[in-house]
């Protein structure tokens, strides 16, 4: 990373249309993944990424694969510009010394950046989840050889009430981030937005401790001279395989927080009282191979959103949407 001083409004910037235009591109790969993520053996709708992006567009259509895309349009732009900007302000941190950044700081870096982000990240996935999981929900009520509609269970009375009930022919009920946040937060309190805090932290802080020194690493690989910076094409690649990497590292962890997160079960799909309890009761019913569920999907979600990420970050858009705009008051 460069020593100089950081312009922080200008990496909040990068971040911002690095998630955007990442989220945008990838959400439905998301949403597959979530949904093959919370099938539990015997009551599987989809039997794989595919099948489950053309039975979502066969039964909710094409805007069905982007349920859940307005709450993490919304939040991505702060989470992804707290996530970078975090680590690039550590990492100047560490480097003040001259000596540079040994790969453990580097991991101490990406430690840093992954617990800040997790302010955004724990409400972000709570409410994605939702609404993402819903179809499935009502896939399963579609399905009498999978689940019966009267046995449908829901952990949450406000989200049973919002889309699992009525006629399984009449699908789902349109329920939106702000409801459930709302009901959420009269219900529970600011707690049932941070629902899984642990177990997202779990994911967040490995992923970057994995993810930004391996990137750092591959990229320098790239540089013509130890003083210039890699081609953007190679900052893109770097950043792929370094989040494909580290996403199919910590996918044991995504499965915990996705079920942990997600109120409403299906038929005897059971509950889960905390980390421990939810990993000892799928290692025990669905065996070690469950906690790899999604990871195709994670990693396909994971490559391009931080490919793109580092690409923005590298060429420095938001270093020139200061310099050509108003805004080039808030840069230092």
């Amino acid at each position: 990373m460069s020593q100089q001083q950081i312009s922080l409004p200008a990496k909040l910037i990068n971040g911002g249309i690095a998630g955007i235009v990442g989220v945008t591109c990838v959400f439905p790969i998301d949403l597959a993944k979530t949904r093959l993520q919370n099938q539990r053996p015997g009551q599987q709708v989809y039997k794989s990424m595919m099948d489950c992006l053309v039975k979502t567009v066969k039964s909710e259509g094409c805007f069905g694969m982007y349920r859940g895309a307005a709450v993490n349009l919304t939040l991505v732009t702060p989470e992804k510009a707290i996530k970078l900007a975090a680590n690039d302000l550590f990492r100047h941190h560490f480097a003040r010394d001259g000596k540079g950044l040994t790969v453990f700081k580097e991991m101490l870096a990406g430690c840093g950046a992954g617990m800040c982000q997790v302010v955004i990240t724990t409400p972000m996935e709570m409410l994605k989840i939702q609404l993402q999981d819903a179809g499935r929900l009502a896939a399963q009520q579609r399905k009498p050889s999978v689940m019966s509609p009267s046995k449908l269970v829901a952990t949450n009375t406000m989200l049973s009430r919002s889309y699992n009930v009525g006629p399984a022919a009449a699908g789902p009920r349109p329920v939106s981030a702000t409801q459930i946040a709302r009901e959420l937060l009269h219900t529970q309190g600011i707690q049932g937005l941070y629902k899984g805090l642990g177990a997202t932290l779990m994911r967040d802080v490995p992923f970057s401790v994995i993810y930004f020194p391996l990137f750092a690493n591959l990229n320098r690989l790239g540089k013509p001279a130890p003083e210039e910076s890699a081609p953007f094409y190679w900052a893109f690649l770097s950043g792929c395989l370094a989040g494909s990497t580290a996403a199919v590292a910590v996918n044991p962890c995504d499965v915990v927080k996705t079920r942990l997160q997600s109120l409403n079960k299906g038929s005897n799909e059971e509950a889960y009282n905390g980390v421990v309890d939810c990993v000892s009761k799928i290692m025990r019913k669905e065996g070690p191979s469950a906690f790899l569920k999604g990871a195709g999907c994670r990693a396909l979600v994971i490559a391009p959103l931080f490919g793109i990420a580092q690409v923005m970050y590298f060429v420095g858009a938001g270093e020139y949407i200061l310099d050509n705009s108003p805004l080039r008051l808030l840069s230092p």
